[in-house]
């Protein structure tokens, strides 16, 4: 860990860490971008049941990094906007978009905190969020509130993301390390990315927040929303802990003692 920036500077340093990594994980077999275009990968079977039909509905992904999730609903019939704080990012969303045809899939450069202004208010069917996405954002109250104002009324959000509970573990996933209910920032200064842990980066720090459950649904209720489930899951997307082994996603061993590795919600706005 390394000195946490000033206030004013975390946006710009994940911005930073985020916009150097958009072209190692465009090349990656992790999100294997030419697979996607021939009609491979997609969103996790647990999303398309949970979210269900979205044909003829409006969507817009929030932190959509380069929009494959974004665009895989817009296969389902959706019409999409994506919204990523990263040009990079937005640009090969933009660019697969163009090379699957999907002619009214919308992506702009914004902050999250700032999509309700740069949507010019527009409401949505589904406000969607992916994996990875709250950890960047220090004020879980005001995106809940964002969040709430994109939902049009008898529409909902919905939120698939890891498990609070997986990051107070350590790095053998064995070991509680860290404080669950740590408020404030935590600073890292890692080398490499999750799609590819072994790429040569130099833009390394980034600033993270924790949100644990009761936080993330107090916030959304809070904002009008109304929780209709939140369910947990055994497994992630990735290595993330030496001792997962890889099996429908990545788990614990079997007969290890299970915890929580993601979660999922839907929090929907009356009519």
């Amino acid at each position: 860990m390394t000195k946490t920036p000033a206030p004013t500077d975390w946006r710009a340093t994940n911005r930073a860490n985020w916009d150097e990594r958009v072209p190692i994980h465009a090349a990656s077999e992790f999100y294997d971008i030419p697979g996607f275009v021939a009609g491979k990968g997609g969103l996790r079977d647990f999303e398309l049941d949970e979210v269900g039909d979205v044909d003829g509905k409006t969507l817009v992904h929030l932190q959509c990094h380069i929009g494959l999730d974004t665009l895989a609903w817009a296969r389902r019939g959706a019409t999409v906007t994506g919204l990523d704080f990263s040009e990079p990012a937005v640009a090969v969303a933009r660019d697969v978009a163009n090379r699957i045809g999907a002619a009214t899939a919308r992506f702009v450069t914004a902050d999250v905190y700032d999509a309700v202004d740069v949507l010019d208010a527009q409401t949505f069917d589904i406000v969607y969020t992916g994996l990875g996405a709250l950890c960047w954002l220090p004020d879980i109250e005001r995106w809940a509130r964002t969040a709430a104002s994109l939902v049009a009324p008898g529409g909902f959000l919905y939120l698939a993301e890891f498990h609070p509970f997986g990051d107070t573990l350590a790095e053998d996933g064995r070991t509680v390390e860290l404080d669950y209910f740590h408020d404030g920032p935590t600073v890292w200064d890692e080398p490499g990315t999750y799609a590819e842990q072994n790429a040569a980066t130099t833009a390394n720090v980034t600033v993270e927040w924790q949100h644990g459950l009761g936080e993330v649904i107090s916030a959304l209720t809070a904002a009008g929303l109304r929780l209709e489930f939140l369910h947990e899951y055994d497994y992630t997307l990735f290595a993330r802990f030496p001792v997962l082994e890889q099996n429908a996603g990545y788990r614990f061993p079997e007969g290890r003692p299970r915890v929580p590795l993601m979660y999922s919600l839907r929090a929907t706005k009356p009519e």
